[in-house]
């Protein structure tokens, strides 16, 4: 038993050596997707940069629930961004390709969580079980077919005023009370990520959207 421990750590050890020597890397951590429910009818799917209305319940390994969006807080529905970082890696990677009415089981990896650090009462290296209901799908101020509809002076730039006028509109426009926290913060996340040379707007070329770097 001895012998064969020492030669498990001594292949673990080779192989984090020959994979530095390489270049390689090792797999990156995955997060396991079950479809608990899904609509007869699908009019669009999730993708990065739309924002999502969903409901959901957490769990630790144990079976332990940590939180409800039902029986928690203002007991609402939570709206996201969907690939920004608003949430954990873990749902940005889980909740792609979701119709509305969709429901998935999701089991999240530390490393898509809150890893070694944890967070309030979520313990470092915690692997995290997820109940999500997506109830709404809409465009999100950061997906192309939204830029000409923001551009409210036709100049093919987007200013501060221009994304938070459009949020507020979305909003209203499915019978949501604007959400004025919500709304300057997503602002501030776009305008970090897409105002490339800091001048204060977002030109169509800044704007494009792209996948690879979340």
């Amino acid at each position: 038993m001895l012998m064969l421990t020492v030669l498990s750590c001594l292949c673990s050890s080779l192989l984090l050596l020959l994979l530095s020597v390489s270049g390689g890397k090792l797999p990156e951590a995955e997060v396991e997707i079950e479809v608990l429910h899904k609509p007869f009818l699908c009019r669009r799917k999730s993708k990065y940069g739309d924002i999502l209305l969903v409901h959901h319940d957490g769990y630790f390994e144990n079976g332990t629930m940590f939180h409800s969006s039902r029986n928690e807080g203002d007991k609402q529905a939570m709206w996201f961004t969907l690939g920004i970082k608003e949430a954990i890696k873990g749902w940005d990677k889980g909740l792609q390709d979701m119709c509305a009415g969709e429901k998935r089981k999701l089991i999240v990896p530390p490393a898509l969580a809150y890893g070694k650090e944890g967070k309030g009462k979520i313990p470092p290296e915690s692997t995290l079980t997820f109940i999500v209901d997506v109830l709404e799908i809409r465009n999100g101020p950061r997906s192309h077919e939204s830029f000409q509809e923001m551009d409210l002076n036709d100049d093919w730039k987007l200013s501060k005023h221009e994304v938070r006028e459009y949020l507020k509109k979305e909003f209203e426009r499915h019978g949501y009370p604007p959400n004025d926290t919500l709304h300057e913060n997503m602002v501030a996340d776009i305008f970090a990520k897409e105002d490339k040379n800091k001048d204060g707007v977002i030109s169509s070329r800044e704007f494009t959207y792209r996948h690879d770097e979340l």
